[in-house]
């Protein structure tokens, strides 16, 4: 009987634009201010795409690169590519193929798009890390993306949803595990679909006779709608769940964590779950107060700096977990 292999991050690499949005410009175009988004969410500062510039393709690409530079290999190495976004830039064809365009690859390779918003980037590792488990690929490229200033509410009306969300992209690059006992450990994914209208972009669906004419009388559904309460009482729930589950299944105890990296939803989620789990500052990553949420493209965004930070060093355990619309969540525990 074959042996399953264990994959490994070989490279991590984020891109952020170049234009901050303080708290203070946000309220220059709506009522909040920097004391009360600070309070509810930890945020200062988030990036905004800048039309023209950057794109959700190619924002990975870039993210990408760097992870490729990390890993010593060039684009036509990548045997795979799994792009996670909510907000790719078309309707259709998905972004995997607008990025495997964007690193001049060549070759034929599988790319598809994960829909699993803030959960994304974790289901999107789980899947390329079977792929390689099985001997199917060998270098198979996770990204997730996003551009979410492009369709938020900057107005009053629409400022608990949108003071909270940002764009960037983050990259990792997987590959065999050639030590014993380290990479990718276990993966644990779940979903549970009756809150689906908790958290939510409802337009344009394509359940009408005519979505334009539907979204023109109906533009409020273009926007996020998000039940902030409900979310919060089964994120500071499932975060902990599926972080004990992946230590369980390895025999292991929140002590043993050296670096746990949520997704970066609100610094209120991440302080609870650090106190559930009784993990120390240093054992916990978090960069949303300069970021925000920036959905599939969090969880590898502060990997990413996390890496450069000296924060991740060879041999430490480090657990990925993210929660998010659908309801879906999700994690990942990494033998660097």
């Amino acid at each position: 009987m074959s042996t399953l292999r264990h994959s490994e991050i070989a490279g991590v690499g984020h891109y952020v634009p170049s234009r901050v949005v303080t708290n203070a410009d946000l309220a220059k175009i709506m009522e909040t201010t920097d004391e009360w988004i600070q309070e509810r969410t930890g945020i200062r500062e988030r990036r905004w795409f800048e039309e023209g510039k950057d794109t959700t393709a190619n924002m990975g690409a870039a993210a990408a690169r760097k992870a490729l530079e990390m890993a010593g290999l060039e684009p036509d190495d990548v045997q795979m590519i799994v792009f996670a976004t909510l907000s790719p830039d078309y309707f259709f064809p998905g972004s995997g193929v607008l990025l495997q365009r964007e690193l001049g690859i060549k070759a034929p390779i599988p790319a598809f798009d994960v829909r699993n918003q803030c959960s994304g980037f974790v289901y999107a590792l789980s899947m390329a890390d079977q792929f390689i488990k099985t001997g199917m690929y060998d270098t198979v490229l996770v990204v997730g993306s996003e551009i979410h200033s492009s369709g938020l509410d900057k107005t009053t009306r629409g400022r608990s949803v949108s003071v909270i969300f940002g764009d960037g992209a983050g990259a990792v690059l997987l590959r065999p595990s050639t030590r014993e006992g380290h990479g990718i450990l276990s993966t644990h994914l779940h979903s549970q679909g009756e809150h689906a209208e908790e958290l939510i972009v409802k337009e344009p669906g394509s359940n009408r006779d005519n979505r334009l004419e539907y979204v023109m009388a109906n533009e409020l559904e273009m926007y996020p709608y998000m039940n902030g309460q409900n979310v919060f009482k089964h994120a500071v729930v499932r975060f902990p769940q599926v972080i004990k589950e992946a230590l369980d299944q390895n025999g292991m105890q929140p002590s043993d964590i050296d670096m746990l990296i949520p997704h970066q939803a609100n610094l209120r989620i991440t302080q609870y779950v650090q106190q559930k789990m009784q993990l120390p500052d240093e054992k916990i990553y978090s960069n949303i107060q300069r970021y925000g949420n920036t959905t599939a493209a969090s969880v590898p965004i502060a990997l990413s700096e996390a890496v450069a930070e000296g924060k991740i060093k060879r041999g430490d355990l480090v657990c990925l977990a993210a929660f998010g619309s659908g309801f879906t969540w999700a994690s990942a525990l990494i033998k660097w």
